[in-house]
This record gives structure tokens, sequence and C-alpha cells, in this order.
């Protein structure tokens, strides 16, 4: 389990890696210490602009060290989602920064028809995936929009680029796992953790 004091590095450390490589070109030294910060985990970094998402990308699997995907996954979240331009260093005074650590992706076995019971917003986050499609999205997203089981498993698909009902197919394969989220509460101030399901931060 991380801590604030944890959250509160990796929040820092994704801004700093930010920064640095929008200023420099360069990437950042990660600390080595707390060493727990080094264990595996997955990780997405998530910036936002006066209420909107400005960037959001990561690594939906443990397969690195978490220190080295909160970096990776900030500077990528600031200069390579393609459905922003990418993010300028003066920007940065009006961005908030958002860590998500995630906890490894489950299965979701059963019959199709039962997948909506055996999620529940506010705590689960889906991945939708079939061929070499792949879609994902955080739990905080279904809680922002205000989605019940069936909305957030319809949404996921389409962010797979799947039909919407593609949670009915029994050939498309569905995870959920959760996440443990820190954010600023503006841009470099306070960082928080956030709990979705009291629906306060």
């Amino acid at each position: 389990m991380l801590d604030l004091e944890m959250g509160e590095t990796l929040v820092k450390l994704a801004r700093r890696a930010i920064e640095r490589y929008l200023s420099s070109g360069e990437t950042i030294t990660p600390p080595k210490e707390p060493r727990d910060l080094w264990e595996h985990y997955g990780v997405f970094v998530t910036l936002e602009k006066g209420g909107e998402l400005r960037g959001c990308i990561g690594y939906p699997e443990p397969i690195m060290p978490l220190v080295l995907a909160t970096i990776d996954s900030a500077i990528s979240a600031a200069t390579k989602d393609t459905r922003f331009d990418p993010v300028s260093i003066e920007e940065m005074d009006e961005i908030t920064v958002e860590v998500s650590v995630l906890t490894p992706p489950e299965e979701i076995r059963g019959k199709p028809i039962d997948r909506p019971r055996k999620i529940e917003v506010g705590r689960d986050g889906i991945i939708a995936e079939k061929g070499f499609l792949k879609g994902l999205l955080l739990p905080q997203v279904a809680v922002e929009w205000g989605w019940d089981e069936e909305e957030f498993l319809t949404e996921t698909c389409l962010k797979a680029n799947l039909p919407p009902d593609c949670w009915l197919d029994e050939n498309t394969k569905f995870y959920k796992f959760q996440a443990i989220i820190f954010k600023e509460v503006s841009p470099r101030g306070k960082i928080i953790r956030v709990d979705l399901r009291k629906g306060e931060e």
C-alpha cells in the first residue's frame, strides 16, 4: 500500500520529469529512495488544464519499476498523447498532475451478460481487448461522467474502437483493476489521495 508521502513523491516526480523534458529535452534521474517505489506497478499519469483533460498515458501492466514508469508516462502524457497537441512549458503553470498506481489486471470471467455485476463503479477500471484492439478506462472516468456499470463497459468498448455492445461478445476479453490515485489540487499545489467511493478527496 502506498501512503500519501509516497504519492506526493510520485506526483512531484511526474511534474519534474515533464518540466525538465519540456525545457531541455533531458530526462531526470529517478530517486533511489524509498525502495518501495522501485517495485513493479502499472501506472498512468493524467494532466488536466482548467478541469479538462490535457493528456493521459501509462502502463496497464507492472512491467517496470514504478519510478521509471512514472517518469516515462509523465513525459508521454505531455508530448505523445495523439488526442492533443504537445504541452508547452508555459502551460505547466496551469496544469494539474495526477498519478494513478494500478493493481495487476484481473480477467472478468463468466458469461458476458454477467459482466456488469462483476465490476463496481468507483472501485474498478476496465480494459477491453479483442485481437489487436485494446482500450482502457481508469476508475475515475466512470465516476466523473456518472456512468453505471453497463455504460462503463460500453464506453470501454468504444475506447478500444470496438462496437459499443462488445461487452456482450464472449470473444472480447475484459479485465478489471483498481487504482491508488494521487493528484495536485492546483498547479504545484497541495497533493491529496483521491477516494472515489466516498465522492470526496
